[in-house]
């Protein structure tokens, strides 16, 4: 039989084997509990974590943020303010942090038959926590291979903006050396000071965080100038909050995050990235500039020396400016999305 436990991360304890389930199921660090609780606590729609469990083994786990309408207040309400109602609410089964990676996930060899089980049990568990008020459940950015499993009657299924990929690195001096005359002009940091390195405890979360919002507020506002959908700071209908300072201040601090930072003579942040180093492969989170810095073709490199002297398989670099990250080298992986109204809920199994 499978369970779903939901966890609130700001009121609720870690689950429990959750960091053996973390470390067999490859996960990224934004999977971290102590991450989702600072993220929760100061977002306008919080995420919890769902655990499936098949016994007493952990086989599965969603990260969903409980959206509520735009004119309601900017953040949420508290821990244990009762959510069951008639409140318009819906959930996204999303990692707003890292948009290119599924937030639904699985064990290595758990088959479809078993996936079925836990999302039908993942969706029974969200309707009884929030109740009659629930819209519905979007399953925002997912692995392709994970639509058969979540399809069926009743459910929209639609592919999205694919994550930039780059396999088989080899070695940077390699991939160099395929660049573009014009690319490979934009190597290099000039004047700048450069530090790059993981646990960085010398970093201002604050700092971090206004040049990183900013720098996507400007890319959306330039996207909606050019008449297009922004896939950075203002996705359509986007429901997350901006970067809290104390989020990036967690992250930067851990050992498995490296953060690259480009400083004027005079000490004043010009750009910043932050790279998650795993071993099933790196991703290239975040990246925010001043404005006209020419720096994101270096910070990429940066993150592509790295993959490649860590001996990476894969390196992700998110869901926009594809058409520049290919002139990189980067391919991609599809993504689908998918909707499921409130009386299609984990009522019938979906299609095989």
């Amino acid at each position: 039989m499978t369970t779903v436990e939901v966890h609130d991360p700001r009121s609720d304890p870690e689950p429990t084997g959750w960091r053996r389930f973390q470390k067999k199921a490859r996960l990224l660090p934004v999977w971290d509990y102590r991450l989702l609780g600072i993220e929760a606590w100061v977002a306008r729609n919080p995420p919890v974590l769902a655990v499936a469990r098949q016994g007493e083994e952990a086989v599965g786990a969603f990260v969903a943020m409980v959206c509520r309408t735009v004119r309601e207040r900017a953040y949420a309400p508290p821990p244990d303010t009762p959510r069951r109602g008639l409140a318009p609410r819906w959930v996204e089964v999303y990692l707003p942090a890292l948009s290119g990676h599924s937030a639904c996930v699985f064990l290595p060899g758990v088959d479809d038959d078993r996936k079925r089980a836990a999302v039908l049990a993942f969706e029974r568990a969200v309707v009884d926590r929030l109740g009659p008020g629930l819209l519905g459940v979007v399953y925002r950015a997912v692995d392709h291979d994970l639509g058969p499993v979540l399809s069926g009657r009743g459910r929209v299924t639609r592919e999205i903006d694919p994550v930039a990929v780059l396999s088989d690195v080899g070695s940077a001096e390699a991939w160099e050396r395929g660049l573009p005359d014009t690319l490979r002009e934009r190597l290099g940091a000039g004047s700048l000071r450069v530090e790059s390195a993981a646990a960085r405890a010398d970093l201002d979360g604050r700092e971090l965080a206004t040049l990183l919002n900013d720098h996507r507020a400007r890319q959306d506002a330039r996207a909606w100038r050019e008449g297009q959908r922004s896939r950075v700071g203002g996705l359509h209908l986007d429901t997350r909050s901006r970067i809290a300072p104390s989020y990036l201040d967690a992250l930067v601090r851990r050992p498995d995050v490296v953060t690259t930072t480009y400083r004027t003579a005079e000490g004043d942040l010009a750009a910043f990235s932050v790279l998650l180093d795993h071993e099933e492969g790196a991703a290239l989170q975040h990246f925010a500039a001043r404005p006209g810095s020419g720096l994101w073709v270096d910070a990429c490199a940066r993150a592509v020396r790295h993959t490649a002297d860590r001996g990476r398989p894969l390196l992700t670099a998110g869901r926009t400016l594809l058409d520049r990250k290919a002139a990189l080298g980067f391919g991609t992986r599809p993504l689908v999305s998918v909707a499921v109204p409130r009386p299609f809920l984990g009522r019938r199994g979906p299609s095989r």
